[in-house]
């Protein structure tokens, strides 16, 4: 098999005092922190569109990476060429894990059935890399949202013509995705929202997309498919008004719906702070409400207004990431997928190596922190001593109900101003940043 990555060998982990760039300084599989590796805590994947698809085209300019496995004529040959090319980088970066959606592995043809006819020819190439490397599908998802026929959504499109396209296409990616033994699924909403409520009605098109993830919890009885559902919050990407535009409302969403217990959430970094909040935010969120189920990791640039998808090098995020991940129990089904691209100027294959080392040598360092800061305990001594008095007679009653508000005035009239107690906010920031 031609070899699309010839100067990189597998990359090993040297230690932090080497000066290979093709090296983990930090990352080493086979460390053992809190009773897992380093493998085991991460489960490591490689996203499929913008790795390997995504070629350097942003709204001004046309691609500009080159690769030797995207030059044949035909779609299919460049397919399996990528595949190849995927599983090559798989195996020499050492993940475990995989992502793709259903247009990124195979091209559309002109008709549906045609399009599922070079998925399953894809899908089985995939199977076979798959057993012949040992690596692993995290989670498969569906594009529907590049596409034309998707310009006003899937789900919440005002044509149940639309509505039943994508309906068929996520059917094809579910089996495509059990098929290939993917821990989970995910529903990415890009289209999912509007811009004007002139030509909208927002609550059939909720009632619809409701009405689309009922047939697919459904449908998933039927196929016995045992993976865990995810949806993915996104704000602004594009649509002005996105339905699932954080933790928040998407849970909202699915309490009101009743699809709470069929559902998790994929947390992206960078949909975090288009939302106008910090990564650990929503990962807290989700970690408190038992919605946290995987993660794709990358980073924004707070001074544009879109969805860069840098890699994650920023070691509070990574630090504060894990130290959250760790409280709640670490992954299950989930992991810890690569949802980024190189820079525009990055041109090099060899670059795509660089950029994963230095993620996943950050959330090594994360860990590392997360694991001395769980076993120290500091910030959650910190955290309990400020909510002490919750576990005193006062703070009892409150919580379980035996007081209103005569007896709490009462009890004020009694004990007059409240003692007021510094959060020492500062400090702690100075602890967190002996960690890091």
């Amino acid at each position: 098999m031609k070899s699309y990555f010839p100067e990189v060998k597998k990359i090993k982990y040297e230690g932090a005092d080497s000066k290979n760039p093709l090296s983990f300084k930090h990352y080493n599989p086979k460390q053992k922190l809190l009773g897992k590796t380093m493998a085991e805590h991460f489960r490591f994947a490689v996203c499929y569109w913008h790795t390997f698809k995504g070629l350097g085209t942003d709204p001004f300019g046309g691609p500009t990476m080159l690769r030797d496995y995207n030059t044949s004529n035909d779609p299919m040959t460049i397919a399996e060429q990528t595949m190849d090319a995927a599983f090559e980088f798989f195996t020499k970066l050492g993940v475990g894990f995989w992502c793709f959606h259903d247009r990124d592995i195979a091209p559309e043809a002109n008709t549906l059935a045609e399009t599922n006819k070079r998925l399953d020819k894809i899908a089985k190439h995939a199977k076979k890399l798959q057993n012949d490397t040992g690596i692993k599908l995290l989670w498969g998802t569906t594009n529907a949202f590049s596409h034309r026929r998707f310009m006003s959504g899937a789900g919440t499109n005002p044509s149940p013509q639309v509505f039943a396209y994508a309906a068929s296409q996520i059917k094809k990616a579910m089996e495509i995705t059990k098929y290939l033994g993917g821990a989970g699924y995910v529903f990415w909403g890009g289209r999912e929202g509007y811009e004007t409520l002139l030509n909208t009605d927002m609550k059939r098109e909720l009632d619809h997309l409701a009405a689309l993830l009922q047939m697919a919890v459904d449908y998933k009885k039927k196929l016995r498919f045992r993976g865990q559902f995810y949806i993915e919050p996104k704000p602004k990407e594009p649509t002005k008004h996105q339905y699932d535009f954080d933790a928040g409302t998407c849970l909202a969403f699915l309490q009101k719906y009743d699809l709470l217990k069929h559902f998790k959430l994929n947390i992206e970094a960078n949909h975090a702070s288009l939302a106008g909040h910090s990564f650990q935010h929503e990962l807290q969120f989700c970690a408190d409400n038992g919605i946290l189920g995987s993660i794709d990791a990358n980073r924004g640039d707070l001074f544009l207004g879109w969805d860069t998808d840098q890699f994650p090098t920023d070691l509070y995020d990574t630090t504060l990431a894990m130290y959250i991940l760790l409280k709640d129990g670490g992954f299950t089904t989930g992991g810890l997928n690569f949802d980024a691209k190189l820079r525009r100027q990055s041109t090099d294959p060899v670059d795509l190596f660089y950029a994963h080392i230095g993620g996943m040598d950050a959330f090594a360092r994360g860990l590392k922190n997360a694991a001395k800061m769980i076993k120290n305990k500091r910030f959650e001594k910190a955290v309990n001593a400020r909510y002490a008095g919750w576990n005193r007679t006062l703070g009892k009653k409150i919580e379980n109900g035996k007081v209103g508000f005569e007896k709490l005035e009462a009890y004020t009239l009694k004990n007059g101003e409240p003692k007021i107690t510094s959060g020492r906010q500062e400090m702690l920031e100075n602890i967190l940043n002996e960690y890091i």
